[in-house]
């Protein structure tokens, strides 16, 4: 059977669409319509379901999703350790990554990569720390940047310890103390960053046993900082995203000192490609 078929199956999962995978694979609609009705005949079963707002998997495309990818994810081992062996390193790597490590790393990583290993492809996948975990779990991903002290499911390379401060108006009485208590932040109107699954801002809290008075929830750093400027509320950020504050904002540490650390998490059986990444990525971090 032909891996291209499996392989526009697990895009046609990924976005959802038959008109994004022709796009992103550079196929016909046709194409990729035709694909996917030569597996489903082959397996003899549906394994999407197509309606007004898109593409999903029945429950039978959904079980063989996982061994889908792996067969691609191995395919793709087997070309890489081929051309290894010719002295050519080439090949994709999938890095799932969010906001701060996209902005702050990546892009001198991504310079590094394209002038030492020119033939390998570097595919940035963006979610939150959740997402980035089920993404190498289910294929989706090769390696991912995720917070290192709440995941045990990968090989994990600890890479930085990133501080967490808080954030406060300087028209706000807390903008003139030089360290914020937890408990002072209880009381306060406070912005809560929403991005989904575990994130360090929420446990902070629940380890310490504190309910803050949550105003606002936001996803986006930016409107989090915005907001705090004009004295909306506080709140908690990484310091990796505090280069830039607005005019009137201040970052003040937490008289508890909290971080995130931040990691890279690989599968356990790394393609070469992959392993070239792993490495460009630790040596820059020592450097940095």
């Amino acid at each position: 059977m032909s891996l291209v078929k499996y392989e526009v199956f697990s895009k046609v999962a990924e976005l959802g669409s038959f008109t994004k995978t022709a796009d992103f694979l550079g196929l016909t609609q046709s194409a990729v319509s035709h694909a996917i009705a030569n597996l489903e005949k082959e397996f003899g079963f549906s394994l999407v379901q197509r309606s007004r707002s898109g593409i999903t998997l029945t429950n039978e495309g959904h079980a063989l999703l996982l061994n889908i990818r792996k067969v691609l994810h191995y395919d793709e081992q087997l070309h890489q350790e081929a051309a290894k062996i010719t002295g050519l390193t080439k090949g994709t790597v999938r890095v799932g990554t969010f906001t701060s490590v996209s902005s702050k790393w990546l892009p001198e990583i991504i310079n590094i990569m394209e002038i030492e290993f020119p033939n390998i492809r570097i595919e940035l996948i963006e979610g939150d720390y959740f997402e980035i975990e089920k993404g190498i779990l289910n294929g989706k991903i090769d390696c991912g940047f995720i917070n290192v002290d709440h995941s045990n499911h990968f090989d994990i390379i600890t890479l930085k310890k990133d501080r967490l401060l808080c954030i406060v108006s300087k028209q706000n009485a807390l903008s003139q103390q030089k360290t914020i208590q937890l408990t002072q932040l209880v009381d306060v109107p406070f912005i809560m960053p929403t991005y989904g699954g575990y994130h360090e801002v929420k446990f902070l809290f629940e380890n310490s046993q504190l309910q803050p008075n949550i105003r606002f929830g936001l996803m986006a750093e930016d409107s989090i900082k915005s907001m705090v400027a004009h004295d909306l509320g506080v709140s908690i950020l990484p310091e990796m995203l505090l280069e830039t504050l607005p005019s009137g904002c201040k970052a003040i540490p937490l008289a508890q000192d909290s971080y995130r650390v931040l990691g890279l998490a690989t599968r356990f059986n790394l393609s070469p490609a992959t392993k070239q990444f792993v490495e460009v990525t630790k040596r820059w971090i020592k450097e940095q």
